[in-house]
C-alpha cells in the first residue's frame, strides 16, 4: 500500500498544516500552480514529490517540472497535468493522451473545485481534482486530499479542509494586507 497526499493550486502559499496531514504519506503529488519553486522544494524535501507545472508558474518552475506526468503506482497508471477539463469532455490534448495511455486515474488542478468523478465513458478511469490549497482564487475553502493506492485501487480517500481562503496568513505576510 502506498499513501498519497494530493495538493494543487498553492499559488505561492503553503499552509503548514499540510506537513501534519501528509506526515504518514509515502509521496506527495502536486497538480500545478505552485506560485514559486520554493513550494515544490519544501514539499520534496519533506516527502518525495511528483509534480507538474501550472499556467501561473514561472519559467524556472516550467524548466524544472513537466507539463504532464504519466507514471505507475503499484498497478495503477496515473496521468497528471494541470489543465484538463471535466470527464468525459476533456480538452482535445488531454483526451488524446488518455486515449493513448489508458490511465486508471487522471489528476488535474486549475479549476480550484474539488471533485472526484468516475468517467462514464471510460469505466476504468477516476478523475481527481484536490481543489485549491492556496489563498489566491475564488474558492472559499482551501482543500487537499489524502488516499492510499492498494495494488489496483484507491482506498481511504479523504478530503481535508485547511480553512477559509486567507486563513492562516501571518500579519507580516505581504498578502495579508
Amino acid at each position: 500500500m502506498t499513501n498519497i497526499g494530493l495538493i494543487s493550486d498553492t499559488h505561492g502559499f503553503l499552509d503548514e498544516q499540510v506537513f501534519d496531514y501528509f506526515k504518514n504519506c509515502d509521496e506527495i503529488w502536486h497538480a500545478g500552480d505552485f506560485g514559486n519553486l520554493e513550494i515544490f522544494e519544501r514539499l520534496n524535501n519533506f516527502k518525495p514529490t511528483k509534480a507538474v507545472y501550472g499556467n501561473i508558474d514561472d519559467k524556472e518552475t516550467q524548466w524544472k517540472l513537466p507539463q504532464d506526468l504519466i507514471f505507475k503506482v503499484e498497478e495503477l497508471t496515473i496521468f497528471m497535468t494541470h489543465i484538463g477539463a471535466l470527464p468525459p469532455s476533456y480538452s482535445p490534448r488531454v483526451r488524446k493522451i488518455i486515449d493513448e495511455t489508458k490511465p486508471n486515474v487522471f489528476i488535474c488542478g486549475h479549476s480550484h473545485i474539488l471533485r472526484v468523478i468516475k468517467d462514464i465513458k471510460r469505466p476504468q478511469l477516476v478523475y481527481l481534482n484536490p481543489g485549491a490549497a492556496g489563498n489566491e482564487g475564488f474558492h472559499a475553502v482551501r482543500t487537499i486530499m489524502r488516499f492510499s493506492v492498494n495494488i489496483n485501487k484507491i482506498e481511504n480517500l479523504e478530503v481535508i479542509e485547511l480553512g477559509k481562503r486567507g486563513h492562516n496568513l501571518k500579519k507580516n505576510d505581504e498578502k495579508y494586507n
